[in-house]
């Protein structure tokens, strides 16, 4: 078990969150509660980067869907970059490629 690590820095266009770990039942609340100290302002992009991510449950998903709107109450857009192929595959199950643009990676989603 890899516990969760949460790293932020700023981008021309916004925030980028970058996700390590695990984002399970145990570490979801860890990165609400992250999410929520991040200021976003009304055209930002907030990049949510898991390359580093290593399991992800339905906590998880249910913490990047609160990251979803958190960001658009705020004004801000929200992407996904280099999702590991199984939460690919979790996302695009339940339609959520649908509602968060997905990239391959952290330059591209900001470049975007």
């Amino acid at each position: 078990m890899s516990p969760l690590k949460i790293t932020a820095r700023d981008a021309a266009t916004g925030p980028v969150v970058e996700i390590f770990g695990e984002l399970d039942y145990a570490s979801a609340t860890d990165l609400r509660e992250r999410i929520h100290t991040i200021v976003l302002r009304p055209g930002q992009r907030l990049v949510i980067d898991l390359s580093g991510m290593e399991f992800c449950d339905s906590s998880g998903i249910t913490a990047l869907i609160a990251a979803h709107n958190y960001a658009h109450a705020t004004g801000a857009d929200i992407a996904l970059a280099a999702v590991p192929a199984h939460t690919l595959r979790i996302l695009r199950m339940v339609g959520l490629d649908q509602i968060f643009p997905i990239h391959p990676d952290t330059d591209t989603a900001i470049q975007s």
